[in-house]
């Protein structure tokens, strides 16, 4: 670690530690990125990037038509034979977490962020003058400390959560779909209800297609727990996820997979917080997969973090005001997402969105942070001009 002076760690290299080693080391702060993995890999996420997203991503200096992303107008929620579909409120994208967090921290490494990748954080000691203890690095004590390592825990800094434990299971791939099925597909994304669980399904760079799915372990059960057979009965399940997955071919060796995932988990700050240690991403909120929007979540807290480390304010005033920001969307988000995973609740909502086809709109505008249009980014977080 070269920096002479105490360092400002990012404890994770993804979407929230990226950005905000982009903000403060092009604000002339002395930034080090620890990140656990050698090279950027696939991740469990939809990988949808909302109206806020791309602002955010816009204000990095990112050029997301640069980088590949597909434009999404469209909404289409699939049960059983039936589909319904609307316009989206705002023009969404869609773009890979592998192509789009290596752009963040190869943009973090242009403006001074030193980056150590392969390397893991084995434990955070907040007490009196913070340090880390970082694997064949040894002892670090930095001036402050983003977490940012996503839905991994780091002993002696596990989040407190209150939400309830679940029995939920991600699962994501990619597809290499049939020209018909591409063009079928092109520019919306798809939520499909499926007994015990939904999937998303929608096109990111390379003409590839993301299909990633949350369900009860349950169902996964009784599939054998076999990734082949789960697919084959929500084949049978779904009609038009049939035909969409007719003559597609898996990108991936194995699917990825999740599971203890903390939906509903808001970081509640209190007195004894570090003044110094700031929560970002998953750190400080889970909101629930295709319901919420993660990656807004994950950029929202990484400017707000970073200006609030400039300007010097304690970490448990921006905790506060992130849990009064995100709290009420992850809550909403929480009540669609339940409703999503039951029988009952998939036919209550097909049922209301058959007569109200405008209700799609309003739950992708309801379950989205306020919105920033208008807003004024702080001037010592906007892009530096080179």
């Amino acid at each position: 670690m070269r920096a002479t002076r105490k360092p400002l760690v990012i404890a994770g290299g993804g979407l929230a530690g990226a950005a905000a080693a982009c903000l403060l080391a092009r604000a002339g702060r002395a930034v080090c990125v620890i990140e656990r993995e050698r090279s950027a890999k696939h991740k469990v996420c939809g990988e949808f990037l909302s109206y806020e997203a791309q602002h955010y991503l816009s204000e990095l200096g990112l050029d997301l038509a640069k980088l590949g992303a597909i434009p999404i107008d469209r909404v289409r929620l699939l049960h059983r034979k039936h589909a319904i579909g609307a316009d989206l409120p705002f023009r969404g994208m869609s773009l890979s977490r592998h192509v789009l967090d290596e752009a963040l921290l190869e943009l973090a490494t242009s403006h001074g962020a030193e980056v150590i990748r392969g390397h893991v954080i084995r434990e955070i000691d907040l007490t009196g003058e913070m340090r880390l203890v970082v694997d064949e690095i040894g002892e670090v004590r930095p001036e402050a400390l983003f977490l940012a390592c996503g839905k991994h825990e780091i002993r002696g800094a596990g989040r407190r959560s209150s939400a309830r434990p679940n029995d939920l299971i991600g699962l994501k791939t990619y597809l290499r779909l049939a020209p018909d099925q591409v063009d079928a597909l092109r520019e919306q994304v798809e939520i499909i209800l499926f007994r015990g669980g939904y999937a998303g399904l929608q096109m990111v760079e390379g003409d590839l297609a993301n299909l990633c799915l949350l369900m009860r372990r349950k169902r996964f059960d009784e599939a054998g727990q076999d990734w082949m057979s789960l697919i084959a009965s929500l084949k049978l399940e779904t009609l038009q996820l049939r035909d969409r997955l007719m003559g597609a071919v898996e990108e991936l060796e194995r699917p990825l997979a999740i599971s203890r995932i903390p939906f509903g988990f808001v970081h509640h700050p209190n007195n004894c917080d570090n003044s110094a240690f700031f929560r970002l991403g998953d750190q400080l909120a889970v909101t629930p997969s295709f319901t919420g929007d993660g990656m807004s979540i994950a950029l929202h807290t990484a400017f707000a973090a970073s200006e609030a480390c400039l300007i010097g304010e304690a970490a448990e005033v921006y905790h506060r005001r992130m849990r009064a920001e995100i709290g009420p969307q992850v809550a909403r988000a929480g009540i669609l997402s339940a409703g999503m995973l039951h029988d009952v609740g998939q036919v209550a909502i097909m049922a209301v969105a058959r007569v109200i086809p405008s209700l799609l709109r309003s739950a992708a505008t309801v379950t989205r942070i306020p919105s920033i249009s208008g807003r004024t980014l702080p001037t010592r977080l906007c892009t530096v001009a080179d």
